[in-house]
């Protein structure tokens, strides 16, 4: 028996191999019953998409401009000084 934690029963105290072929037979039951969720195209992007995130962090991919900006956070430098110096400053001729 483990020493930290709750002892695993049941369903959690069997064998990989044999969650598996329980699991594949409730599976075949529910599409043969036609009770089986099956995703649609834009459902699985969906799901992938969400999993792509919550796996990798998610929010956006950093450029390298981004990263050049972020090291000049926190020294009193105004977004518009990083992004003059990013090269994306304002260039009207002001």
């Amino acid at each position: 028996m483990a020493s930290q934690g709750k002892s695993q029963r049941g369903f959690a105290a069997m064998d990989q191999e044999k969650q598996r072929e329980i699991a594949s037979k409730g599976g075949r039951a529910a599409h043969e019953k036609g009770t089986a969720h099956e995703f649609t195209s834009e459902e699985a992007r969906e799901a992938g998409r969400k999993g792509g995130q919550a796996s990798h962090g998610g929010g956006r991919k950093r450029s390298i401009n981004s990263q050049n900006d972020d090291s000049l956070s926190g020294r009193g430098v105004t977004t518009d000084k990083r992004q003059e110096i990013a090269g994306k400053g304002n260039r009207s001729g002001k």
